[in-house]
């Protein structure tokens, strides 16, 4: 008479030698039930059913290499799975991780609605102009808490602002105003002339001691680089300084970063994702124009 053997069962037990009675998953092979002996008990510190296991040594091997694989650092992913050619170092690019290639994904979806379209623009947003922030200086603080104790913290130093270039860069102010409620914020209008085709500025108009302050430029769209590159310009007639440009931007092409690099190597480029197609669309289904 032949005689299956069970599948293999899963268990998440707890190791009363570890700290804080750690939980540890174990899988038993099937017809092996003689490798795991799980005897209960009470335990005087948690007051509920702890799980005591003697797991033989191919049991134990289980468990190291649990621990192990749990202690493995989590691999850095790209966009397509590959990692693209490094553009410059003056491009940093938000680690990769299924939240963002999500948003990235409904975004560039043909058929996603304005409404979810504009929701997850909003949330990427809201995450590069996060990580913005903490490209500006800052210094050391002691605060005393309301339990009387002293702590050691950050604060960010005084003197920034956001540029946005009209009108897709507008779509980021609000996630900027949400995370620093009183900052200021200036606006540049530039259009591509009709006949040469080159970016023209048709409007700016910034906070009167911008030549003073860090700038947070936003446009959401890398392309070609030619209208970034219009605005920095204006800016530095303004009296600043390029290594004070931080842009934000959501998607870029690897020619758009490079050309703006080339152009202003102090320039510091934050995005999501850089891709030979960029979404040129985002501006037009954003505001609802498309």
């Amino acid at each position: 008479m032949n005689f299956l053997s069970p599948p293999p069962v899963s268990f998440l037990v707890f190791d009363p030698t570890g700290p804080g009675n750690y939980r540890k998953p174990l899988s038993v092979p099937g017809g092996r039930w003689g490798e795991l002996r799980v005897g209960w008990s009470l335990s005087m510190e948690t007051d509920f059913p702890v799980a005591s296991i003697m797991p033989c040594q191919n049991a134990q091997r289980q468990l190291s290499n649990s621990e192990q694989n749990h202690s493995l650092p989590k691999q850095v992913r790209f966009a397509g799975g590959v990692e693209p050619e490094p553009v410059a170092p003056q491009l940093k690019l938000l680690p990769m991780n299924d939240q963002i290639r999500e948003l990235q994904t409904i975004i560039r979806d043909k058929t996603t609605s304005r409404g979810d379209f504009v929701f997850c623009a909003d949330r990427l947003i809201r995450l590069v102009v996060e990580e913005g922030l903490n490209q500006l200086p800052y210094t050391e603080c002691t605060v005393t808490t309301p339990t009387g104790h002293k702590y050691d913290g950050v604060k960010f130093e005084k003197g920034n602002c956001g540029v946005s270039i009209m009108r897709s860069g507008e779509a980021m102010e609000q996630g900027l105003r949400d995370c620093c409620r009183s900052i200021r914020i200036g606006k540049i209008l530039i259009q591509s002339d009709e006949e040469t085709q080159k970016a023209k500025v048709y409007y700016a108009k910034f906070p009167p001691d911008i030549y003073r302050r860090k700038v947070l430029l936003m446009y959401p769209i890398l392309s070609t680089g030619n209208t970034v590159i219009e605005a920095v310009k204006v800016l530095i007639e303004h009296g600043v300084q390029p290594n004070h440009i931080i842009l934000l931007s959501l998607f870029s092409t690897p020619h758009g970063a490079k050309s703006i690099i080339e152009e202003f190597p102090e320039i510091t480029i934050l995005a999501t994702e850089v891709h030979p197609v960029a979404p040129t669309h985002f501006g037009q289904k954003y505001f609802g124009t498309d």
